[in-house]
């Protein structure tokens, strides 16, 4: 996945620990490469930081198959990988085709966050205070708020 962020907000460093700690780098790699762990920078500065991260790991012990590399070019997933939380609620799906075409869907900021919803991430107080930016039906903000509540059990 390619993150776009806002260094106001999070830096590259917060990103690279968060990566860190949501994967085992000594997990044999697949056979797949579209499936492989790794890190792509941009620039110097993200090099280096990268690679530090990657030395500070390797000196834990074991052998580490996360991949440090620069970011020559960027693939979109198959449709069906897009939005993949999101795409198994057919009562929001229908919202979200009703409002926006295949590209509008992919890149939508709105359609992101209600994935992230979605997949469990996210609080119900977090949600409230920004469901009605959705566009969502009432149904659907309904719906969205059942499953946030599940979720959070």
């Amino acid at each position: 996945m390619q993150i776009d962020f806002d260094r106001a907000g999070i830096s590259y460093v917060e990103l690279l620990n968060i990566f860190w700690r949501s994967h085992n780098p000594r997990q044999l790699p697949t056979w797949s490469r579209q499936y492989m762990d790794a890190v792509f920078y941009c620039g110097e500065e993200q090099a280096e930081l990268a690679r530090s991260k990657l030395n500070s790991e390797q000196a834990v012990g074991g052998e580490i198959y996360t991949l440090v590399e620069p970011l020559t070019a960027f693939y979109l997933a198959e449709d069906y990988h897009q939005k993949y939380y999101l795409r198994q609620e057919t009562e929001l799906m229908k919202e979200f085709d009703r409002m926006y075409d295949r590209a509008q869907f992919i890149n939508s900021t709105v359609a992101a966050k209600v994935n992230g919803y979605v997949a469990g991430c996210g609080s119900l107080p977090a949600l409230k205070a920004e469901i009605k930016e959705f566009g969502l039906s009432a149904a659907g903000c309904e719906k969205l708020e059942k499953l946030v509540s599940r979720n959070r059990r």
